[in-house]
């Protein structure tokens, strides 16, 4: 019985602080896809590198999608362009295709409100403003090791992308591409909203008392339930009028759909790491290996061995998480 509650005290109470921000994430994404804005970002990265640096593009844009977006959407996303690029270019897909997937998986393991380290706050109690900035930063050095890797790696494997659009093909497609300003604006203003969050609770009270009507403002816009349901509709501003019927009605159902198995592995991780919390494998760790004056590499251990063995780096830093609140 004790099993069973753990089971689903682990889905509810996962499910209860990051199911929204899944949704509400997979929707944007889904919406920054067809509306083209994915494609105006990474032009816009590409201006600043240069065609050639086409990898490093990718790996930013691969940084910047997967913040609030689930990595897996994040890389459906990106596949076309990245193939397109890989064409163009004549850089291998074993360079690219590392190089989008290390830019992804940096963010996605490190910065709320991507679920994982989201859920991790809440279970750890820790400020999610302090998380998002200092996983910003820890970010940047992931993801560059993966591009140095993958022009390292890739080299020895010449792999043809196999294209259905050219980039010239995919600019074409979309006519008008909407500014750079507002296909970054869905991304960025959660997370700015998030740390206006945090920054209100300093000391000093910078906005005001807590009971000041301008510090309860900020702490509602600022959750990340809140904030990413703002960037679904700042979304929508990125969407035609023609369109607006069809992003309201078929995208944003299938932006749901696609959310349905990130809930179900994420909850799952939830459940797993309830049960690993009362089980006597965290006692069985702390004798073995609280010896050994690991510090912060055990949890580090911990969820590496996790995500080997089972895929999946949001229920690994959800499991470890609860680990290490017990």
């Amino acid at each position: 019985m004790d099993v069973i509650k753990a089971i689903k005290d682990g889905f509810g109470g996962t499910l209860a602080n990051i199911g929204i921000v899944i949704i509400a994430g997979t929707i944007m994404g889904y919406i920054l896809e067809k509306t083209g804005a994915a494609l105006s970002m990474t032009r816009a990265i590409l201006k600043i590198v240069g065609k050639e640096q086409a990898p490093l593009a990718m790996n930013i844009a691969g940084y910047v999608t997967s913040i609030p977006v689930f990595c897996d959407s994040g890389y459906v996303i990106l596949t076309p362009l990245n193939k397109a690029l890989s064409a163009e270019t004549g850089k291998s897909m074993a360079i690219m295709a590392v190089a989008l997937s290390t830019g992804l998986y940096a963010t996605h393991t490190m910065v709320p409100p991507t679920p994982g380290p989201l859920a991790a706050a809440g279970a750890l109690q820790a400020d999610i403003g302090t998380v998002i900035l200092i996983g910003l930063i820890a970010a940047i050095p992931a993801s560059l090791a993966g591009w140095i890797w993958a022009n390292f790696i890739g080299k020895k494997y010449d792999i043809k992308p196999e294209v259905e659009e050219s980039y010239s093909d995919l600019i074409n497609k979309y006519g008008k591409l909407p500014s750079t300003f507002m296909s970054f604006l869905p991304l960025i203003l959660p997370i700015v909203l998030i740390l206006l969050k945090s920054v209100s609770a300093f000391p000093s009270l910078p906005f005001g008392a807590k009971d000041s009507k301008t510090y309860i403002f900020i702490n509602f816009i600022g959750d990340p339930v809140t904030a990413l349901m703002i960037g679904v509709i700042v979304s929508l501003f990125l969407v035609k009028k023609s369109e607006l019927g069809t992003a309201v009605d078929q995208w944003m159902g299938h932006g749901i759909k696609d959310a349905a198995i990130i809930l179900a592995i994420t909850a799952a991780g939830g459940s797993f790491g309830k049960v690993l919390q009362g089980s006597p494998m965290v006692e069985f760790i702390k004798v073995n290996l609280g010896t050994l004056n690991l510090g912060i590499f055990l949890p580090f251990l911990i969820s590496a061995a996790l995500k080997t063995a089972q895929g999946s780096s949001t229920v690994a830093i959800i499991t470890t998480a609860f680990y290490s609140r017990a």
